[in-house]
């Protein structure tokens, strides 16, 4: 998949360091993955995945520390970065709509 917007997780990471780690390791799997349907995304990330409309996909990182939304395309294999943060941003946000 092209992860579109890596820069927008390059700066959160600066911003909050332990997150570099695990926002890496999510960008290499995204990168190499060829995700067909929600079921390729689930069965790679298990139950730290949600899914919510308009195939967005909200994933758990480090530990549930962290929040990233992607908006998925499959048809054209892409993966565009919506929305990355603390938890607590994330309690504060619609994902459907970020």
């Amino acid at each position: 998949m092209q992860v579109i917007a890596k820069r927008t997780l390059r700066e959160f990471w600066q911003k909050h360091p332990k997150a570099e780690t695990p926002l890496k390791v999510w960008h290499s799997i995204a990168s190499r993955a060829l995700w067909e349907n929600s079921q390729d995304i689930r069965g790679q990330f298990g139950n730290t995945v949600d899914f919510v409309a308009d195939n967005r996909v909200i994933f758990d990182i480090g530990g549930n520390k962290y929040r990233l939304i992607v908006h998925v395309s499959y048809t054209y294999k892409r993966v565009l970065v919506k929305f990355v943060g603390t938890h607590r941003e994330y309690d504060k946000i619609d994902p459907e709509t970020v």
